[in-house]
């Protein structure tokens, strides 16, 4: 009932380490994501690596709010799970392959739970929208952000 999941991919022009470090960059994903309305870090690793950030998004339903821990295996996968907030559970991936010659092929996978409530909300054409907008897009948004400032 509205569950929202799914994966794309994406070639981008530029080396994996800066690709990496865009997409790893939670705080700075207001730049990229204009659906991220706040991106604030709570908690950050021994190495400054941001491991607990809130969230807060606009969907077409209503503004979400999510608390993600992130994992980091750089530079090759950032991966990302909801401690609290007001879906039931998210969970989503960024993978990254090094083509060489600077460009880098990202794959970025989403599954999230709304739970009953905004389940009954997300039916039949929402959750196609959603989809488009969470998962779909994500990987252009980041390829458009990356490309465009390496310029």
């Amino acid at each position: 009932m509205g569950r929202i999941s799914g994966s794309a991919s994406a070639e981008i022009e530029a080396g994996i380490e800066r690709v990496y470090a865009v997409a790893a960059d939670g705080e700075g994903a207001t730049r990229w994501q204009k659906e991220i309305q706040v991106a604030e870090c709570l908690e950050r690793g021994p190495g400054g690596e941001q491991l607990v950030v809130r969230m807060e998004s606009e969907t077409p339903v209503k503004r979400i709010n999510s608390t993600l821990r992130y994992s980091y295996d750089e530079p090759t996968r950032i991966s990302w799970a909801q401690e609290d907030g007001d879906l039931k559970a998210v969970e989503g991936s960024w993978e990254f392959e090094d083509l060489g010659g600077s460009r880098t092929q990202v794959t970025y996978s989403l599954e999230v739970d709304p739970g009953r409530i905004l389940g009954m909300a997300m039916r039949g054409p929402v959750v196609g929208v959603l989809r488009g907008k969470m998962v779909d897009s994500m990987p252009g948004k980041l390829k458009a952000f990356v490309e465009g400032d390496a310029a």
